[in-house]
């Protein structure tokens, strides 16, 4: 089943936008088994559950596996996570990224990460505002262990699709203002949008990820 859902939406996805599936709350085995589908890039929410499947697979077998993290990443699970993912999603304030640019500096490495734009009606979400990511790309060479890969966003918790149809569009539009903006930022250039009740609006809205669990792998376990 799983390999069928992963081939249907992989046919609808346009050139260009990767699928990023969403184990969280699922089985190693899931992960193996969607892999075996062809599906390379698995995003984790809560560190220890990232970390408890990093040490259970054997990374020789599956060495072009790629953990993403999409969760609040707390500064004290740092050494958790950095050490085994290819991007950071989820970085929700400058405090966490200051923290991220010292692991950086301490352990010699880059990490890419994307920004949280807070753009859903839900006051409970994570993330900056427009003008704080303004302010914090202005300081981006201040950076020296952070390779900045664009944003991130989640729109409002709501059916209603003519208010998720605007909030992707602000973040599109915001994300071609900041491409013009910071032209000296070349990795800049990935959307994150788009989950399993909402990624064919955000492909509308020049998506260059979509992070889908439920319709991957079923409901949570």
């Amino acid at each position: 089943m799983i390999k069928e859902r992963i081939s249907e939406l992989v046919s609808n996805l346009p050139s260009g936008v990767q699928l990023v599936a969403v184990s969280k709350f699922h089985p190693l085995e899931a992960v193996l088994e969607a892999y075996g589908a062809g599906q390379r890039i698995f995003a984790e929410s809560r560190p220890q559950e990232l970390l408890s499947k990093v040490n259970a697979l054997d990374t020789n077998a599956y060495p072009d596996l790629q953990w993403h993290f999409i969760g609040h990443l707390q500064t004290n699970k740092l050494k958790m996570v950095l050490p085994h993912v290819t991007l950071v999603q989820s970085v929700d304030s400058r405090h966490l990224l200051d923290e991220i640019q010292r692991w950086g500096c301490a352990n010699g490495k880059t990490v890419s990460v994307l920004l949280e734009l807070h753009i859903g009606a839900e006051q409970t979400k994570q993330g900056f505002h427009e003008e704080e990511i303004v302010d914090l790309l202005f300081d981006a060479a201040n950076y020296s262990h952070i390779r900045f890969c664009g944003l991130m966003g989640m729109a409002s918790h709501t059916d209603d699709e003519a208010t998720i149809d605007a909030d992707f569009d602000r973040i599109d539009s915001f994300m071609a203002y900041l491409v013009d903006l910071f032209p000296e930022l070349e990795d800049f250039r990935q959307l994150s949008i788009g989950m399993s009740d909402d990624w064919q609006i955000a492909l509308r809205h020049g998506a260059t990820m979509v992070r889908i669990g439920t319709a991957i792998f079923g409901s949570r376990q």
